[in-house]
């Protein structure tokens, strides 16, 4: 069977079905956190590191929450990738630089540092910055794309990170990881894309996607879906990111 008769056989199987393929990269993610932010024991304090909006506080009423951001990021300064339309950091507890946090040693139980990394020029210092601010035991929460488009430019500095990344710099920095698991796969990711190809077709080749090009995208997306569906390490070559959890020894 050839790729064109394999792609509508998929779709006529999938039609019927929703296509969610490639849309569960920030619920996965926000899930996560939740849980994990749950099993820090009550009263612990955790420092949200590149805090942003503060969107994960919610899951911190049982902590004591110190939020931190460097406060800079501004959408309308730069018309470049892509960009939030609003940015509003509200009330910050720490602006600074996240590699040179101005607290002492050993000040915190928990570190939580969310789609951070890839806006930050030097990782591996604010990996080592964690190390200095967590007690032992402490737990350090991460999160970061694998593979991403350029986004809150001109803070981007990189395109994402992998696992060999994070098993070097926090053995580097006398880390045990606990847990590190990907979010998404390969179809995953190349079903996130297929749905961004509406938007980045007006912006980048003034075309407006019709119907008929709507249509053929769903019969990509259906075999993505079920491939998807099929998949068994797929996330080794490409996916949306990973969950990291370690301890301070």
């Amino acid at each position: 069977m050839n790729l064109k008769k394999s792609i509508k056989k998929h779709f006529f199987q999938s039609k019927n079905n929703q296509l969610t393929v490639g849309t569960y990269n920030e619920s996965t993610r926000v899930n996560w956190l939740e849980k994990v932010l749950k099993e820090i024991p009550e009263g612990s304090k955790i420092l949200d590191a590149g805090a942003g909006e503060q969107q994960f506080k919610k899951f911190c009423s049982h902590l004591e929450y110190v939020s931190q951001d460097f406060a800079e990021y501004n959408p309308e300064e730069l018309d470049l990738g892509l960009q939030m339309q609003e940015w509003d950091y509200g009330k910050l507890d720490i602006v600074s630089d996240i590699a040179s946090i101005p607290e002492k040693d050993s000040s915190f139980d928990a570190i939580m540092c969310t789609e951070v990394f890839e806006h930050i020029i030097h990782p591996r210092e604010a990996m080592k910055e964690f190390s200095r601010l967590l007690k032992k035991d402490g737990y350090l929460i991460l999160s970061a794309p694998f593979c991403s488009l350029t986004h809150f430019a001109p803070y981007h500095y990189y395109t994402g990170f992998s696992k060999f990344f994070y098993e070097l710099e926090l053995k580097n920095n006398d880390f045990e990881i606990i847990e590190m698991t990907t979010n998404g796969n390969y179809f995953e990711y190349l079903g996130q894309e297929m749905g961004r190809i509406k938007r980045i077709a007006k912006l980048y080749s003034n075309t407006d996607i019709n119907s008929k090009d709507i249509k053929n995208i769903d019969k990509i997306k259906a075999l993505l879906q079920e491939l998807s569906e099929k998949d068994t390490n797929s996330s080794e070559l490409l996916c949306f990111g990973y969950h990291v959890l370690a301890r301070k020894k």
